[in-house]
C-alpha cells in the first residue's frame, strides 16, 4: 500500500485565544450537545494543546474529577486520567456497576458534593442521562450503548491532522451501526464530510440518529449513504473505519455476529477500493482476523495509534471548555 505522507496538508492554526472558548451546555452526553462553532473551537484548541503540551498546566489545579467506569477500559481511562493531571487536576476512579448498592440519583448527588465533574463509561445511555439529570456538576459521556462522542472528536481531529480541511472528504464505516458509527456519523457530516456506512441487514444505525445526520448533511453539504454493500461504501473514500463486531455486553451474540459480519472484514482486497491516499481508522481494541486484517491495520496507511493518542488531546480541550 502506498504511503500517505505526501498527502498530508498543513492545518491552519488560529492565534492562541486570550480567553478559553467555552461550551454553553452544562454536560457533554451526546455529540450534538456542542454547537457547530463550539466543535470548531474545540478542534482548534486541540491543535494548540497538542503543539504545546505544557499549556494550561495549572488550569484545573484544585479540581477533582470522578471517573465512573462500568466497563473495562484502556484508552478512555488512561487518556482522561492523563488529561486531567496534565491540566493540574486529579481524578478519582470508581469501577463496577454504578447503582447496585444505592439509587443512581443518590450516587450522582454524592459525587457532585465531592468532585467537580463526572466522566462516565457505562453500558446504557440512560445511565448517562440520569447522572446528568441528578448531578449539579458537568457529566461527560466517555461511552454508552448509543454514543461515543469523545472518540468521534479524536477521529475528526485525526482527519484534520492528515488532510487539513476535511470538507468534501468521504469517510466509510464498515461494520455494526453502533455507538461509534452514530457519533462518527454526526461529527463528520456536520463538518461537511460525506459518510457511507456498510452494515449487514438488521444491524443498521438508529433511525432517529440517521434523521439527525441527514439534516446535518443537508446543511453542511455532505452526503449520507447507508448500504449493505461494503465495496460501495468504501469506493473512493479517504478514510475507512471499522469497529469490533461484538462489543462488551454482546458476547452472547458473538457466533451469530461472526457469521453475519464475515463479508464485511476490512482487508487489503476491500481497502484497495478506497482512494490512494486513504487512511485506516479503528477505535481499538481490534480483533485482528475478524473485523480487520493485519495487512491493513499494520500498514503505513493505518492511523489507529494517532487516534488513540488524540483522545488525550481532544479530552484536554473538552475539559478546559467545560471547566476551565
Amino acid at each position: 500500500m502506498p504511503s500517505v505522507g505526501s498527502s498530508l496538508k498543513p492545518v491552519k492554526r488560529m492565534p492562541a485565544p486570550k480567553t478559553l472558548p467555552r461550551i454553553a451546555a452544562t454536560d457533554f452526553i451526546r455529540d450534538l450537545d456542542i454547537s457547530q462553532d463550539e466543535l470548531l473551537a474545540l478542534l482548534d484548541l486541540t491543535h494548540q494543546l497538542k503543539a504545546n503540551p505544557g499549556r494550561f498546566a495549572t488550569a484545573l489545579a484544585g479540581r477533582y474529577i470522578t471517573l465512573l467506569f462500568e466497563k473495562p477500559s484502556l484508552r478512555t481511562r488512561f487518556t482522561f486520567e492523563l488529561a486531567i493531571k496534565q491540566l493540574g487536576g486529579d481524578a478519582v476512579l470508581a469501577v463496577g456497576p454504578i447503582a447496585d448498592r444505592e439509587p443512581l440519583k443518590d450516587v450522582a448527588r454524592n459525587f457532585d458534593r465531592w468532585t467537580n465533574a463526572i466522566v462516565a463509561r457505562t453500558f446504557s445511555q440512560q445511565t448517562i442521562d440520569d447522572l446528568a439529570h441528578w448531578s449539579s456538576v458537568p457529566v461527560i459521556n466517555a461511552l454508552s450503548d448509543r454514543f461515543h462522542p469523545c472518540q468521534a472528536l479524536a477521529d475528526v481531529f485525526t482527519l484534520q491532522e492528515r488532510f487539513g480541511d476535511v470538507r468534501g472528504l468521504k469517510l466509510a464505516f464498515v461494520g455494526d451501526g453502533n455507538n461509534v458509527a452514530h457519533s462518527l456519523m454526526l461529527a463528520s457530516l456536520r463538518l461537511g464530510m460525506s459518510f457511507s456506512l456498510a452494515t449487514p441487514v438488521g444491524y443498521e444505525p438508529d433511525a432517529e440518529i440517521v434523521a439527525q445526520a441527514e439534516a446535518l448533511a443537508a446543511v453542511a453539504g455532505g452526503q449520507l449513504v447507508i448500504t449493505n454493500n461494503a465495496r460501495e461504501a468504501v469506493d473512493g473514500a479517504q478514510a475507512v473505519y471499522t469497529d469490533v463486531w461484538a462489543s462488551m455486553g454482546q458476547e452472547h451474540e458473538k457466533e451469530k455476529r461472526l457469521a453475519d459480519f464475515a463479508p464485511y472484514q476490512v482487508n487489503a482486497g476491500l481497502f484497495q477500493h478506497a482512494a490512494p491516499e486513504a487512511i485506516f481508522l479503528h477505535c481499538l481494541p481490534a480483533k485482528r482476523g475478524e473485523e480487520v486484517h493485519d495487512d491493513v491495520i499494520e500498514s503505513s496507511q493505518s492511523a489507529v495509534f494517532d487516534q488513540a493518542e488524540n483522545r488525550l488531546h481532544v479530552q484536554k480541550a473538552l475539559l478546559l471548555m467545560l471547566l476551565g
